[in-house]
């Protein structure tokens, strides 16, 4: 009997075996068809964007995204489906959208989508809705039709801008680039790509951060620091509110910066502090103005002048765009003068080869002071004090 038994229970297992081999083999599941049938519909809606194709654009479903993005010119714009959740004649897709700016971007931008999809009388799915997905970030085509301006060196996209305020906007980050090389040298692309949303809300929304954050804040860059050549051209977004209060002086320092910050990414890592990482921004930006100290650091003057000098270098945290505007703007004065003394008394190809220094480091700790003994000859205990010093003579 025992034989028996272990003979029965090797055929019920081989049964059991065949069922399930023979239910694997059955065909794709229903969600398997689901997803295989969106991802061809995504197929051709991408097809049709890369080919200025409105008509083939339309067979896929809602029109809207393709008439707001239809003047940026693309290189690559695909979709993956990641998920399908079907209900009934509804689902709801999740994918992975990637695409590049044609001749600006050396990898692709990946976001996350999600859209909403109705199915016809034939079976046949369409896209109702694309958005965002949960916890990402808007495109700028998301909130509104683009607008393109296109200079010698740079792409302006925006949305609620006029031509002409596009076309100004070109012209500042053209004459941005061939400062920045002068300065920093030409081992960069020397393109820049600038996003122009309607309001401050609405560059928050692109970052994917609270307006708070970025209020009084005329432009930051994003981009990936350390320059593996996987991530995308930088991207320099604006704000208007902030940026439309400023002077044409002020617009072109502005863009300078944000465009220093595209050139030295790849030399940009965790090892480089942000009184570096701004202050030689800054530093590129006032480069050719004929801005005195006094002009362009009034906060840090006014605390100089009451005898209030600061006893280190800005720490990373007093750069941060929530913190008091004074104190930010101390910041930004200080680590500024910081690599304008480099360049005045080292000059400025050592201060070139430090920041290249510092950045060769693969975390914080010692970076700093090995750039300034190898590179400056000195230590960090006398370049604050030299800095500190320095700060009188300006501002004092």
């Amino acid at each position: 009997m025992a034989g028996r038994g272990r003979v029965r229970g090797r055929t019920v297992a081989a049964a059991s075996l065949l069922l399930a081999s023979l239910t694997a083999c059955g065909g794709p599941t229903a969600a398997d068809t689901a997803r295989a049938q969106v991802q061809h519909l995504l197929d051709t809606r991408a097809a049709a964007v890369l080919h200025h194709d409105a008509a083939a654009y339309a067979t896929t479903g809602t029109r809207t995204p393709y008439t707001r993005l239809r003047a940026v010119p693309f290189t690559a714009w695909s979709y993956r489906v990641t998920a399908v959740r079907r209900s009934g004649a509804t689902a709801t897709a999740d994918a992975q959208l990637s695409y590049r700016v044609t001749g600006y971007d050396t990898a692709p931008v990946t976001v996350g989508r999600t859209l909403t999809l109705s199915t016809a009388a034939d079976g046949a799915w369409y896209v109702d809705s694309e958005r965002p997905a949960r916890e990402a970030a808007q495109q700028l085509w998301d909130q509104g039709t683009v607008g393109v301006a296109r200079g010698r060196s740079s792409i302006v996209l925006g949305v609620g801008q006029s031509t002409r305020s596009l076309r100004d906007y070109a012209s500042l980050a053209d004459h941005a680039v061939p400062a920045v090389s002068d300065a920093w040298g030409t081992d960069w692309s020397r393109r820049v790509v600038v996003l122009v949303p309607g309001s401050l809300d609405a560059m928050a929304a692109l970052l994917g951060s609270p307006a708070d954050d970025y209020r009084g804040i005329a432009a930051v860059t994003t981009g990936e620091a350390g320059g593996s050549g996987r991530a995308p051209a930088d991207r320099v977004v604006v704000n208007p509110d902030a940026y439309s209060l400023l002077g044409p002086l002020g617009r072109q320092v502005v863009l300078t910066h944000e465009t220093t910050h595209v050139a030295t990414r790849a030399h940009t890592d965790a090892a480089t502090p942000l009184w570096l990482s701004e202050g030689y921004a800054d530093w590129v930006g006032y480069r050719e103005s004929g801005r005195t100290p006094e002009q362009a650091a009034p906060e840090l003057q006014h605390a100089v002048a009451d005898g209030h000098v600061p006893a280190a270098l800005p720490a990373d945290k007093d750069f941060g765009f929530a913190e008091d505007s004074t104190r930010l703007a101390q910041s930004y004065e200080g680590g500024w003068l910081a690599c304008r003394m480099i360049a005045a008394h080292w000059g400025e190809d050592r201060l070139d080869a430090f920041y290249r220094a510092v950045g060769a480091h693969d975390r914080r700790s010692g970076a700093v002071e090995d750039a300034l003994r190898t590179v400056l000859g000195t230590d960090l205990a006398r370049f604050t004090g030299q800095w500190r010093e320095y700060l009188r003579e300006q501002l004092g």
